[in-house]
C-alpha cells in the first residue's frame, strides 16, 4: 500500500466540506435508493492524453536509491518499471488521502497526461485475505468516494474501481443481504464518480481464469457495469492478454457492448499453472513484465493496456521474505524485470 502524507487540521476540514458539499446535492444515497441517473458525454479513449508516470513510486524511489548507492546495473533494470505509468492506489482513509489524490491529478493535468487511480477501499475488502481492510461501514465508503470524486473536479483520470469486488461477491465471499448491498454500493460508486465528465471509470470484472463470464455478467450489471466506460480484466493477476481479449469480448457481448482495459503489468510469461491456488496468484515464481501501458491498443473494444498493479509491490506475505500486500518487494521486482 502507498504511504500516506500527513495534513494539517484545515485540509481535513475542507475534506470534509467537500464531502458535505456532496451530500447536500444528493451524491450521497442511502443503500435503499437508487444511484443517479447520470448523463455525462461519452470522451473518446483516443485523443485522450497519454497516461502519466507518477515520479512518486515506489519503483522510482528504489531507483534513486540504487543510484546513490552506486548499482547503476541494477537502477537500469528496476527503470523498466519506474519509467512505466503505473496506476496509484487508494486504499485507506488515513488523513490527506484526498489531497494526495488532488496533487496527482494536478500535477498529471499539468504535464498533458492521464493518470490511473485504483479505488480499493470497499467494506469487507479481499474476504479477510492479504489485503484484508477496507471502509468500516457503506457510509463512511461513501464519504470516501465523494472526497476522491471531488478532488478529481476539472481533471482527466482514468478509475479503476475495486479489484476482486464483484468476483469475490460471486464466488460466495459475502451472501445475501450484505451481497446485494455490496453491489448496490459499486453501482452508487460508479454514478457517484460520473458526476466528474473527465473522469472515465472501469469497474473491475475479475479474470480469465476465475469466474466465467456467463456467471459475472449479471453480478456486474447490479454493480453499476451499464454506467461505468468499461471493464478492468486482469488486475494484479497473471492471465494472457490473448485469453483476456477472449474474455473481455465474451462479456461485452452479455454487456451491451462494453469496452474493457486489461492490466498487463505482470502477465508477459502467463500465469503459474502448478502448485496451490495462492502460490499461483501471490508473488508466483517465474513471471514477467507484460505489454507497455497504452490507450492505442488497435482493438476496437480495448480502451487500454494498463499497469493497474505495480510492479514489484507484494501480493501479499505469501512466502520467505514477501512483505505484506502492497509493499515494494525488492527481490521480486528484479525477477519481472529482468
Amino acid at each position: 500500500m502507498p504511504r500516506h502524507l500527513k495534513v494539517t487540521g484545515r485540509r481535513r476540514r475542507a475534506a470534509m466540506i467537500a464531502a458535505l458539499a456532496l451530500v447536500a446535492t444528493g451524491v450521497l444515497l442511502k443503500d435503499r435508493e437508487p444511484a443517479p441517473a447520470v448523463r455525462v458525454p461519452e470522451a473518446a479513449t483516443i485523443g485522450t492524453p497519454p497516461l502519466y508516470v507518477d515520479p512518486q513510486g515506489a519503483a522510482a524511489t528504489y531507483v534513486h536509491r540504487l543510484e546513490r548507492a552506486g548499482r547503476r546495473a541494477d537502477a537500469a533494470i528496476i527503470r523498466r518499471i519506474a519509467d512505466r505509468p503505473a496506476a496509484t492506489w487508494f486504499t485507506d482513509s488515513a488523513p490527506g488521502y484526498a489531497d494526495r489524490a488532488r496533487r496527482l491529478v494536478v500535477a498529471a493535468t499539468q504535464a498533458g497526461r492521464t493518470p490511473v487511480l485504483a479505488l480499493y477501499y470497499i467494506p469487507q475488502r479481499d474476504c479477510s485475505n492479504h489485503s484484508r481492510g477496507g471502509a468500516s461501514s457503506a457510509d463512511a465508503y461513501k464519504r470516501w468516494v465523494s472526497a476522491l470524486t471531488l478532488a478529481m473536479r476539472n481533471t482527466r483520470a482514468l478509475v479503476i474501481l475495486e479489484p476482486d469486488a464483484v468476483a469475490h461477491t460471486v464466488r460466495g465471499c459475502l451472501k445475501g443481504k450484505a451481497a446485494q448491498q455490496r453491489l448496490a454500493l459499486l453501482s452508487w460508486a460508479v454514478a457517484t464518480l460520473r458526476t466528474q465528465p473527465g473522469v472515465r471509470v472501469y469497474l473491475d470484472a475479475g479474470n480469465p481464469g476465475w469466474v466465467p463470464a456467463a456467471r459475472i455478467a449479471p453480478a456486474l450489471r447490479s454493480a453499476g457495469a451499464m454506467r461505468a466506460h468499461g471493464l478492468a480484466l486482469n488486475v494484479a493477476n497473471f492471465q494472457t492478454t490473448t485469453d483476456n481479449l477472449g474474455y473481455g469480448n465474451e462479456l461485452s457481448r452479455l454487456l451491451g457492448g462494453r469496452h474493457f482495459v486489461v492490466d498487463t503489468s505482470r502477465n508477459g510469461a502467463g500465469p503459474l499453472k502448478r502448485g496451490s491456488a495462492e502460490r499461483r496468484w501471490c508473488n508466483p515464481p517465474g513471471r514477467r513484465l507484460g505489454a507497455a501501458p497504452t490507450m492505442n491498443t488497435g482493438h476496437p473494444l480495448v480502451d487500454a493496456y494498463l499497469w493497474v498493479k505495480r510492479p514489484g509491490e507484494s501480493d501479499g506475505a505469501c512466502g520467505a521474505g514477501a512483505p505484506r500486500a502492497g509493499q515494494w518487494y525488492p527481490a521480486y521486482a528484479f525477477a519481472l524485470a529482468r
